[in-house]
């Protein structure tokens, strides 16, 4: 007991010695700032490399972080603007698109200028263009006051004929069909014939031309007004060839038409002196 109390009493007294000593060391650093350089050699070289190496897993994760939210947000903005991109591209081939449109409305009514005639656009809704037939079908019927036999044309010529007529549609056939005539003259010599189509949309036949014709490569034919059907003096084709065929009658002669038939996608529709029925 008594070697024990002695043990206690020299660890208190050495507790106490340790601790005047410090109030003595904090006394003297707070006036004279002895300590200052210790204090500052022990923080550069103790304190802050264990400070840095203790808040390493931490600035890393908080790089990570970054970094991933850095490439969510780089990947979401190139997503938006690929989106952005194509939203300009399309608006901007329908622009194209709408400029070529004007382009062939305006040719049409220049067509419809020179002609004289009372006119109405119509639109090609659907094309059957094969061997056998040649038709398309057209936006416009009984209700703007379409006509069985109306003329149809585009800005570059006559392209056909109303057949069939509905009520808000109707069907023309083409002058390219092998099923259809239509009486032509040469705007050049007068020289009178019959335009014959082929089954194919950039030839016709003209029948009936004698050996000794004046027709030429490059002549423009146009409707002669015969038989009532097309009025007069609208451009249907251009002579393409001329063959002389001894020992016979006729020569063989075909055309290109001068109408876009397996293109056009806006046409019109003719009312000979009349003014188009509403």
């Amino acid at each position: 007991m008594q070697s024990l109390f002695q043990q206690n009493v020299s660890l208190t007294l050495r507790l106490i010695i340790v601790m005047i000593t410090c109030i003595t060391l904090m006394t003297i650093d707070h006036r004279q700032q002895t300590l200052n350089s210790i204090r500052s050699l022990i923080g550069s070289y103790i304190i802050y490399p264990l400070q840095y190496i203790v808040t390493i897993p931490v600035r890393t994760l908080d790089h990570a972080s970054e970094s991933l939210a850095s490439r969510r947000a780089l990947l979401t903005e190139n997503e938006q603007l690929r989106t952005e991109n194509l939203q300009l591209q399309t608006q901007q081939l329908k622009l194209a698109s709408l400029r070529q449109e004007n382009a062939r409305l305006r040719e049409l009514l220049h067509s419809s200028s020179d002609v004289g005639e009372n006119t109405l656009v119509a639109e090609v809704i659907t094309v059957d263009q094969d061997f056998y037939k040649q038709q398309i079908i057209i936006n416009k019927g009984e209700y703007h006051g379409v006509y069985l036999g109306q003329a149809v044309i585009d800005a570059s010529g006559v392209m056909g004929q109303i057949i069939e007529v509905n009520r808000h549609s109707s069907a023309a056939l083409l002058i390219s069909d092998a099923s259809h005539a239509l009486p032509l003259q040469s705007n050049r010599s007068g020289t009178r014939t019959i335009a014959q189509g082929k089954g194919n949309p950039n030839e016709l036949d003209l029948l009936h031309i004698p050996n000794n014709t004046g027709l030429q490569p490059g002549d423009l034919m146009i409707t002669s007004g015969l038989g009532g059907r097309f009025p007069p003096n609208y451009p249907v084709a251009l002579v393409a060839n001329v063959v002389i065929q001894p020992g016979k009658q006729f020569a063989k002669v075909t055309a290109t038409p001068t109408a876009r038939l397996d293109k056009s996608r806006e046409v019109l529709l003719v009312w000979p002196n009349t003014p188009p029925q509403k």
